[in-house]
């Protein structure tokens, strides 16, 4: 048997129809830069995650850029946020000119340690970024209250966790910024880059606006210095119709997250499932299991030889990226992050994964573990 670690093809098969002929609309317009459809995308989106305003962005990355310059970052402040995540979140940052300030993570949840957040804040510090990794929510009622304490900005980065609930709130629209990416894989994907920030603050919704088109309030009259990143309509058109099954969707990545759990349990000794706290309900936009005593390494292989593809998010923490060498001293505060770096392996986990696949890698797992 053969497991793809992911298919998009078959995630989105009973919904192509509706996906073509919104691309073809599209065509027929010709409006193909800040479209209607992205208007509409806008409204439909932000009514999803429950705030006021949504704005599309190029990408997730740029996403994140444009929330830091519209919360004031400026060259030499400090954001604090982890590095157990994908390198654009600390891309960002630096490219505003702040300095990414990491703190560790839950070695159970992968996400930011509350607990010790405060003693990485110093009088340069302006924003909180906690990431909701994986899918699954960080504790954003306490991070709100510590940024609340300092005057602090937080920016969530769920660009990992379109629709994922911290005490029934969607994730993203807590913070001051929710910032989402839509690339082909994420939970909800387009057909190539996209982004988007949500908020309930007009201010920065506008700042946001006037950022991503060349800092332009109506042609030719530019207010600041923005940049182009604007979510093409084409990918606004294919985002409302994954939109309308998103919920359906992430259903079935729990119901999948589910099963594995059932069907390895005997083996939990050796094998850490993504843990799921009373106030948060996931999206698994990946699957992740930690090996206790296993190389990982022996594990990815043998799972490769049966068919069953997989992945490692994420092998090497940003502090101990050559793009961020200068960071390499924060290690001393990274125990957790770079043990679980080691050990992570992310199994098969999309909408379209059938039962009978997540039986075999299953099997193939305990296999592996018993051997």
């Amino acid at each position: 048997m053969q497991v793809p670690f992911v298919d998009l093809k078959r995630d989105d098969a009973l919904i192509q129809k509706g996906i073509n002929n919104a691309i073809i609309g599209v065509v027929e317009q010709r409006h193909f830069i800040l479209g209607n459809e992205v208007e509409k995308f806008e409204e439909e989106f932000a009514r999803f995650c429950n705030v006021k305003y949504c704005v599309g962005i190029g990408s997730g990355t740029d996403a994140l850029r444009l929330s830091l310059l519209a919360c004031g970052v400026v060259s030499g402040d400090e954001v604090v946020t982890v590095s157990n995540t994908f390198i654009a979140t600390a891309l960002a940052i630096s490219q505003v000119g702040g300095k990414p300030v990491f703190v560790d993570i839950d070695p159970n949840t992968y996400t930011i340690d509350v607990s010790k957040i405060e003693q990485r804040i110093t009088r340069k510090t302006r924003v909180i970024i906690p990431v909701h990794l994986y899918g699954q929510p960080a504790e954003i009622d306490s991070i709100m209250k510590l940024a609340k304490k300092y005057k602090l900005k937080v920016i969530e980065d769920a660009c990992q966790a379109h629709g994922a609930l911290y005490r029934n709130k969607p994730v993203g629209g807590i913070g001051d910024v929710g910032c989402f990416s839509f690339y082909p894989s994420k939970n909800l994907g387009a057909y190539g880059d996209g982004g988007a920030i949500v908020t309930n603050s007009k201010e920065l919704a506008e700042k946001v606006k006037l950022l991503r088109n060349y800092g332009q309030k109506a042609k030719y009259y530019h207010l600041i210095k923005g940049i182009n990143s604007r979510l093409d309509t084409i990918q606004a058109a294919v985002l409302r119709v994954k939109l309308k099954y998103l919920h359906q969707m992430n259903e079935l990545r729990r119901k999948h997250a589910e099963l594995y759990c059932s069907l390895l349990k005997e083996v939990a000794n050796e094998i850490q499932f993504p843990s799921i706290t009373k106030d948060t309900k996931p999206v698994y936009h990946v699957f992740v299991v930690q090996l206790m005593k296993q190389t990982r390494a022996r594990l990815i292989e043998h799972l490769g030889k049966a068919g069953i593809k997989t992945g490692i998010h994420y092998p090497i923490p940003i502090h101990s990226q050559p793009a961020f060498k200068e960071y390499k001293a924060q290690l001393k505060y990274l125990k957790n992050t770079e043990t679980v770096s080691e050990r992570i392996v992310s199994l098969p986990m999309f909408a379209g994964l059938k039962e009978i696949e997540i039986n075999y890698v299953a099997k193939s797992i305990k296999e592996f573990l018993k051997r």
